[in-house]
């Protein structure tokens, strides 16, 4: 009997479900799409019930698209969008609220409070992380300062939070007959409440946000057997969950110090594995679990996130009407020759790595009557390379390893003239692998090897490969030309918008 390996890859905009075999080529696959709410400027929601009612339903899609029934699978892993932190009562399994989207910012006030008495980066030698309104830990705090009765209810032990790992983990174990709370090490790692070291739970970051330690859940590896799901069907083993960005650094087998990927998806997010030991960054990136395998000692990495890329394209689509079609956006970026002095910030909630500004604000610039539609098609599709490159010389800087080629996945990895202009301003190989799907890859990997699918790491770097290179062609002086322009149009985009008092 052939079986396979299946992988619930939860993410900003959809949820997929897709089965795996041996050599890591997709069997089955299926993806509903969730409703993006946006209350008000600034504030970014989900609803959770609809993301595990499409979660079920696409899980029983896929297998029934390829004529598998749930004995076929092996063992499931699960992949989500990180930050994104959700609430619910344990005796009813009803969230007490929306979850809050990674990109929220309506914890920025609570931000700067926390960062005026010690600075941004008062906590990152404990938790790797800057005091932002991207991580869960102060989203969790406003839900408990704002939705009426959380705070007590908490305290006694009747409210439960976690990632979104948390919550798919839950509701398939049984949810409030007996389901399991916990989370993995990558996702408690962007909570801003665990010791990077010694990956627990911090009582002195409890203390200082105010967090109930009851609400919490079990910190455990990446890979290792938790329990069987219950729903949609009964009897598979969950064995492998990783944070999305970690997951795709695992499916591209970035699995030696040095080795780096960018994952090209609503954001950007470039990591890059710096082995068992975590490297501190004075550079503006976080430090975080890379993975943790059953076990073995943790695995690092340095990150650097990027909140806006994909979504930027989605944002030309349907607020400005400029395309029908994501896919569109190349054609029109490739009616003229350059971006003709226009430059895009896409600091629609601030700016994530490395400037950790809540502040600043989207910005076109450089607009004159020659500028049309095609050039800002095109800064729009720049706008995600000259990010990266940021990122990525960061990275560098940290970590004194020179970046000798960048693993890309991620849906803009489809955009050909995107990867070359992205190779051209990093001045380094750009690679896209056989297989796309890399966050759910990782996922089903994780999970395999806790159930003995696959032997090892090996078998896994055995399975990539290469789908398509593209090697640097551009003049140094014009990389350095349109870097530094680049660059003083970001300084343009900070701090426009100060939180309040």
């Amino acid at each position: 009997m052939t079986r396979y390996v299946g992988a619930i890859d939860q993410g900003t905009t959809s949820s997929r479900f897709i089965v795996f075999d041996r050599a890591g080529r997709i069997v089955a696959s299926r993806q509903r799409e969730h409703a993006q709410v946006y209350p008000r400027p600034g504030h970014v929601e989900h609803d959770p019930a609809e993301i595990w009612r499409n979660v079920q339903a696409v899980m029983a899609e896929a297998l029934e698209s390829a004529g598998l029934a749930p004995a076929d699978l092996l063992s499931i892993g699960i992949t989500n969008q990180r930050e994104t932190t959700v609430i619910w009562d344990r005796r009813t399994g009803a969230p007490l609220h929306n979850a809050l989207v990674w990109q929220d910012t309506r914890n920025d006030r609570l931000v700067a409070a926390y960062a005026g008495d010690g600075g941004r980066d008062r906590f990152r030698a404990r938790t790797g992380l800057p005091l932002a309104s991207y991580f869960s830990g102060l989203k969790l705090r406003w839900l408990l300062d704002h939705v009426d009765g959380a705070r007590e209810k908490a305290e006694a032990g009747d409210v439960l939070f976690g990632n979104i790992d948390s919550w798919l983990v839950w509701n398939l174990t049984g949810g409030p007959e007996g389901g399991l709370h916990l989370t993995d090490a990558t996702n408690a790692s962007r909570t801003q409440l665990m010791d990077l070291e010694t990956l627990a739970w911090d009582a002195g970051m409890l203390s200082a946000f105010g967090i109930p330690r009851a609400m919490l859940p079990a910190i455990v590896s990446s890979s290792q057997v938790y329990g069987e799901t219950r729903v949609p069907f009964a009897g598979v083993p969950i064995a492998g969950i990783l944070g999305d960005q970690q997951a795709a650094l695992f499916g591209q087998t970035c699995f030696r110090p040095g080795e780096a990927k960018n994952t090209y998806g609503t954001g950007c997010f470039a990591l890059m594995n710096t082995g068992s030991t975590p490297v501190p960054s004075a550079c503006g990136l976080v430090t975080t679990l890379a993975y943790k395998l059953d076990g073995q000692p943790a695995a690092y990495a340095l990150e650097g996130s990027i909140a806006i890329t994909g979504a930027l394209v989605q944002w030309l689509r349907d607020n400005l009407r400029m395309i029908q079609d994501s896919a569109e956006v190349e054609r029109l970026a490739t009616t003229v020759a350059d971006n003709g002095g226009v430059y895009f910030v896409p600091a629609f909630s601030g700016l994530y790595a490395p400037h950790w500004n809540e502040g600043a604000r989207g910005l076109i610039i450089g607009l004159t009557r020659y500028a049309n539609r095609g050039h800002i098609a095109r800064a729009c599709l720049e706008a995600t390379a000259f990010q990266t490159h940021e990122v990525l010389e960061a990275m560098e800087k940290d970590s004194g390893i020179a970046v000798r080629e960048l693993r890309s996945d991620g849906g803009m990895v489809a955009n050909d003239t995107l990867m070359q202009f992205q190779a051209d301003i990093l001045d380094v190989p750009v690679v896209r692998p056989r297989v796309t799907e890399t966050t759910a890859l990782g996922a089903a990997y994780a999970a395999g090897l806790a159930t003995g699918y696959w032997r090892g790491t090996d078998d896994l770097v055995r399975n990539w490969g290469i789908d398509r290179r593209w090697e640097p062609n551009m003049d140094a002086a014009e990389r350095r030309r349109i870097t530094a322009t680049w660059g003083r149009a970001v300084q343009r985009a900070v701090d426009w918008d100060e939180p309040e008092a």
